[in-house]
């Protein structure tokens, strides 16, 4: 948990006026199978925003003259010359009706400015920077639902995916619910599950990778919250513009789907902190160091599909596979430990996220150093010395979820933990082999409990006037 971190969250203000290639990209992290971050602020630093992706462009509105443009100037704009509101400034949003203050403007902030593209090469939601508020929810299709009616409604989720992105109002029927907000870095990202394709008749071009995932001791499944026909991955730095995409998606299943599970979750707000650090979850762990990153020479190896050559079907290049959990942590448990006790099990100082072995959050640890007595420093179980990339034959993931606490049970015991979202090109190389690990002795498996379960394909981006998932629908 404390060994793999996760994209992080840019500070206000970032990227500057009208630069479309801006971007935020994941930080450094490390804990690979296992709960992770519960957010970040800043966007730079040990574990800040790296480089850009030619797919998840951020851009906060700006004028011609590079100020910001307000709501009212934008409206009022729209008014005078017949323009369909969003259809100025690529990050604005929908806003109210002009009135006699209209020249006194107040811009957008940067927070809701930003804008991530919907069409690129990947999907957005996978590279981006941790968002501050998300959803997960699946579909299944309605009985007598088909191919034709997944198409319909794939067409349909895509094009208010990319309305929404951009600021604007759904096509129909929109409720108004973030009609003051920009689009505040949302994404929308879509998966099948493997039973979709058999709902389709399309079996024969299932993926190998989209197998089911094998058990494992640790699981305490409700098959009621796991699985799916269709994964939506919904975030935003803003609780009501992700409110609002989350319904509009609903709305638009209309009578072709059915919602199976939603989950929400959060992560630390951007500007949080006083300074760019990487984040903490709810056992108030530093959560990790290592996570891949696009600069890595071998990133889109690891976490995604290549163009050929990979054994998956032509129509999931430059894709990804999408592991979920529900982890529930016990954390009145877990608060019962010392604070020397929850370092051993986690392998890290609490503080500072460095190892036990010395030296800070990115330093590598020690794992034969031993104490005075001749005992390893950092325990044969530690979850920091099971999950490392190098314990596992590199196997690697990108970690992206997000937190989440669902009140209090029966028994007056938080319902909290971790929505956990992990990437990669192949399963079979990446969760699967850290979870087995996990489960034959990880020291953290007494504090959490695995409760749902998903395995999605998540095709490639749509390229302009495609929808997502077009060449496995039309192929």
């Amino acid at each position: 948990m404390a060994d793999q971190s996760t994209p992080e969250a840019p500070a206000p203000g970032a990227n500057s006026p009208g630069s479309a290639d801006s971007v935020s990209a994941p930080g450094s992290a490390d804990s690979v199978g296992a709960p992770g971050s519960a957010g970040s602020a800043g966007a730079s630093g040990s574990a800040g925003a790296l480089g850009s992706t030619s797919s998840e462009r951020t851009a906060p509105s700006a004028s011609p003259s590079g100020g910001a443009i307000s709501r009212r100037r934008l409206l009022g704009t729209a008014g005078a010359t017949g323009l369909a509101l969003g259809a100025v400034g690529g990050a604005a949003g929908y806003a109210a009706a002009p009135s006699a203050e209209a020249d006194r403007t107040t811009p957008l902030s940067s927070v809701g400015a930003d804008q991530v593209m919907f069409h690129g090469k990947h999907q957005p939601g996978i590279t981006t920077a941790l968002q501050s508020r998300g959803h997960l929810v699946t579909f299944d299709l309605a009985a007598g639902a088909g191919r034709k009616e997944a198409a319909a409604l794939l067409r349909r989720w895509s094009e208010t995916a990319r309305r929404l992105m951009a600021g604007e109002a759904s096509a129909q029927d929109d409720t108004d619910v973030a009609r003051d907000a920009g689009p505040a870095s949302l994404t929308v990202t879509f998966g099948f599950g493997y039973s979709f394709f058999a709902r389709t008749g399309l079996e024969k071009q299932r993926p190998d990778a989209l197998d089911p995932l094998p058990d494992f001791s640790s699981d305490h499944l409700d098959k009621a919250r796991s699985n799916g026909d269709l994964w939506v991955q919904i975030g935003a730095n803003d609780a009501l513009v992700a409110f609002h995409a989350l319904r509009a998606i609903q709305k638009d299943a209309g009578s072709a789907a059915r919602v199976r599970w939603q989950m929400n979750g959060f992560n630390r707000s951007p500007g949080a902190t006083a300074q760019p650090m990487t984040a903490r979850n709810l056992m108030g762990q530093i959560d990790g160091t290592r996570n891949p990153k696009p600069t890595d020479t071998d990133f889109d190896q690891r976490i995604f599909v290549p163009a050929s050559g990979s054994g998956d079907p032509a129509w999931m290049r430059y894709g990804s596979y999408a592991v979920v959990r529900r982890i529930r942590m016990l954390l009145d448990d877990w608060e019962k430990l010392s604070l020397k006790e929850q370092e051993d099990v986690i392998g890290r100082k609490k503080s500072t996220g460095a190892p036990l072995t010395g030296g800070s959050e990115t330093t590598e640890p020690e794992l034969e150093k031993t104490d005075s007595g001749g005992r390893l420093i950092i325990p044969i179980n530690a979850h920091a010395r099971i999950t490392r990339p190098d314990q596992n034959g590199g196997a690697a993931m990108l970690r992206r979820p997000f937190s989440f606490h669902d009140g209090i049970d029966r028994d007056g015991v938080p319902d909290a933990g971790l929505l956990f979202v992990c990437w990669q090109a192949d399963p079979l190389r990446g969760f699967i082999p850290v979870q087995r690990k996990l489960d034959r002795g990880d020291a953290l498996s007494k504090y959490i409990r695995h409760e749902a379960s998903g395995l999605f394909a998540v095709p490639g981006g749509a390229a302009e006037g495609e929808y997502v998932g077009q060449r496995l629908l039309e192929g």
